[in-house]
């Protein structure tokens, strides 16, 4: 029995010594909690890094209505030849070990990511124990990636933030930008069947008062972070950029439009009908056919009829038949037309390589390797869409049809 009791102690003791949860403890005063890292080059072609730091007193103060004189927010900047120098180099700045497990955004910018490209910059990140995977990305376009990082923001206090949920926002209501993690980027950095594409800031207005305290005490902000278009990129390196009707095109084929408005020209007058899609879904698939891939695209869309600029008898069921085929049209040749922008660029953004090779496995290796340059420029593709209108709102017809009556 004492045999057994001896044995009882001994495993207690032994797993006493796996459960000592606070060896390595670091307190919170004792942290400088990172919330963005902005990666630039200088003239030396060294990497230039921009951390933000959140001031938690300041936050909160600011949150709860009070404070307001003290940035939310501190910066330090370190230079060096990769990644990891820079994280050593600041670390003498800082009287605090620096945290990264809350960094939510990596800003890269435009010249680093046309000329150095992201495969080395990244690779510190996806080895870092402590950056998360859904960390986000964006292209700082035109401007520099420690002035997005810098910058002081009203509304939301932490400027990391900002940009992350405007990407969101600008996504979700209008199709314009997409919202992409360090997951994303990498997976897609690796395969041979899908380029990356991410999204572009920038800062409008008066870009010297970005940092000032200033900026956030009027409410016509002067400098302001604005969402601006999607990159393109090919081997690693930004090469493009998408805006408008191009970068919605191209989020129809990808099947990541949750709402969007599309304009209709109708008896001559531009933007005569405004449409909103509510709800879509774009199926694509890739066949062969003669030895040849082909892919077809096919895409439903529902919304509502939003505004009308012109008179207009929405009761009758012919119009609204016209109104759906030419929005069916107008959304065709947006895809359509970010198909050719994308094979001009040889940059298979949309992922039909991963397709091919998911269906046609035997096929797709006798081409993988020229995929992007030969055979995805050549690809033909057939896109068909359907648009139905499910509501036109509280009146069936416009206002003006009245004032063109009283006119007569």
């Amino acid at each position: 029995m004492n045999r057994k009791r001896l044995v009882l102690l001994l495993m207690m003791l032994i797993a006493a010594t796996f459960t000592t949860g606070c060896w390595d403890k670091t307190e919170l005063n004792e942290m400088a909690i990172v919330s963005a890292v902005g990666l630039d080059r200088n003239k030396e072609g060294k990497i230039v890094g921009t951390f933000q730091i959140i001031n938690p007193g300041n936050v909160a103060g600011a949150l709860q209505g009070g404070g307001g004189t003290n940035p939310p927010i501190s910066i330090y900047r370190a230079t060096g030849d990769n990644v990891l120098e820079l994280d050593s180099v600041a670390s003498t700045k800082i009287s605090r070990d620096m945290y990264f497990a809350h960094a939510n955004l990596i800003v890269i910018g435009e010249e680093l990511a046309r000329d150095e490209g992201l495969n080395d910059i990244f690779d510190a990140f996806e080895r870092s124990p402590e950056f998360r995977a859904t960390t986000r990305i964006v292209i700082a376009r035109g401007v520099k990636a420690r002035d997005i990082v810098e910058t002081l923001t009203a509304i939301d206090k932490v400027s990391a933030e900002k940009v992350i949920r405007t990407i969101e926002i600008t996504e979700k209501t209008q199709g314009k930008n997409i919202s992409m993690n360090l997951q994303e980027v990498i997976k897609n950095l690796l395969s041979t069947g899908k380029e990356p594409i991410i999204s572009g800031f920038t800062v409008k207005g008066n870009t010297g008062k970005e940092d000032k305290m200033e900026n956030t005490m009027s409410s016509d902000i002067e400098a302001n972070p604005n969402a601006a278009g999607i990159g393109v990129f090919k081997d690693g390196k930004l090469i493009d950029w998408l805006d408008g009707d191009m970068a919605i095109g191209t989020m129809w084929v990808l099947d990541r439009i949750e709402n969007t408005n599309s304009d209709i020209v109708w008896e001559g007058k531009k933007d005569a009908i405004t449409y909103q899609v509510i709800r879509q879904k774009t199926n694509v698939s890739v066949k062969m056919e003669n030895g040849k891939p082909r892919v077809f695209i096919k895409v439903r869309a529902e919304g509502d009829i939003r505004e009308v600029n012109v008179p207009l008898n929405l009761t009758d069921t012919h119009i609204l038949i016209d109104i759906e085929k030419k929005l069916a049209k107008e959304v065709k040749k947006e895809m359509e037309d970010a198909i050719v922008r994308a094979q001009k660029n040889k940059a298979d953004i949309f992922g039909f390589g991963e397709l091919m090779h998911e269906s046609h496995p035997k096929e797709w290796k006798k081409i993988e390797e020229n995929w992007d340059d030969v055979s995805f420029p050549k690809l033909e593709v057939d896109v068909q869409v359907e648009t139905f209108i499910r509501r036109t709102g509280l009146r069936n017809k416009p206002f003006l049809s009245n004032l063109k009556k009283k006119d007569q």
